[in-house]
């Protein structure tokens, strides 16, 4: 069995902080969107997704800098504000079967996140990005991309996801999915029932519930 873990908004409580400098970041550009509404679109999915977006919507592109220059925002921010998921490292200590992380971020941006939350220990060497495949979520390839650098079957996998994306990334790909719904960023039953009606096999706010969840269905 492979759980793989989403990193923003599972592991760390990051959404509300990451979709804050990206809104400030695209207002400097020109292109005003509010936090919460970089939230809502962008919530699971990659920078380039982003860029694509602005590009079909806006009428000038952002520039070749605009990942970089982002970085150095999230950086400051995180460093300062980041906090892991209540309960994650308890969790993490309970499980017993094979763990990864399969995030829309970039490495960089993942490795920084667990550091600041000291959680890089639980996946040394198990981190894939979006940037590794040809599609990120809601595309499949990222989680197909990890359950084979594992060897594991797609039908052994459990994928936990706080996004509309992932969770329809994960069942593309023909795994069990949890949706999360405990970070900051999702605390409604509004965010419960979306992630339920992207197909999540089931939706659970509290962290420390999920061992019992895995358990349950194995």
């Amino acid at each position: 069995m492979l759980i793989i873990f989403d990193c923003d908004g599972v592991l760390v409580d990051s959404e509300l902080i990451a979709s804050q400098m990206l809104s400030e970041h695209l207002s400097s550009m020109g292109i005003h969107m509010t936090a919460t509404h970089c939230r809502n679109r962008f919530t699971g999915k990659s920078i380039q997704s982003v860029v694509e977006w602005v590009a079909t919507h806006h009428s000038h592109a952002l520039p070749s800098d605009f990942e970089e220059t982002l970085k150095v925002r999230d950086r400051a921010a995180f460093v300062e504000h980041l906090k892991p998921i209540k309960g994650i490292h308890e969790v993490l200590k309970k499980i017993t079967a094979a763990t990864c992380v399969a995030s829309s971020g970039s490495l960089d941006k993942i490795k920084l996140s667990l550091g600041i939350c000291e959680l890089e220990n639980y996946f040394s060497g198990r981190l894939f990005s979006a940037s590794q495949v040809s599609n990120g979520k809601p595309a499949p390839d990222l989680f197909l991309h990890a359950a084979k650098a594992i060897n594991t079957k797609t039908a052994d996998c459990i994928v936990i996801e706080d996004s509309v994306a992932g969770v329809t990334a994960a069942k593309k790909a023909g795994m069990v999915c949890f949706g999360f719904y405990g970070g900051s960023h999702a605390l409604t039953d509004t965010y419960r029932n979306n992630l339920l009606s992207a197909g999540a096999d089931q939706a659970f706010e509290r962290m420390v519930d999920l061992p019992q969840m895995i358990e349950a269905l194995y």
